[in-house]
């Protein structure tokens, strides 16, 4: 496929991104924290979340309205400079 062939993603759009870390006390507070600094007003009411089977590792699945490649990208840096964060898909 070319690289002319991958669709665009037209903004702004609702925007799932699901975010794993280490289960801890602070990393759910940490997660919304950049989340709220990107993209203010979000809909904390539809967040989901996930404990891994031991417990080790917790996911979250945050939608919000994306503005741009830009804000996704930024997004993505200070979830992961956060320390918490393991990755972000």
């Amino acid at each position: 496929m070319q690289e002319t062939d991958i669709p665009k993603i037209e903004f702004p759009c609702e925007y799932p991104i699901k975010v794993l870390g280490v289960s801890s006390d602070v990393f759910e507070g940490a997660v919304l924290e950049v989340f709220e600094r990107h993209a203010p007003g979000f809909n904390q009411e539809n967040i989901t979340g996930k404990a891994s089977s031991k417990g080790t590792f917790t996911s979250l699945t945050i939608t919000i309205t994306a503005t741009g490649p830009d804000q996704l990208e930024a997004l993505h840096q200070d979830l992961l400079a956060t320390g918490h964060v393991k990755m972000v898909i």
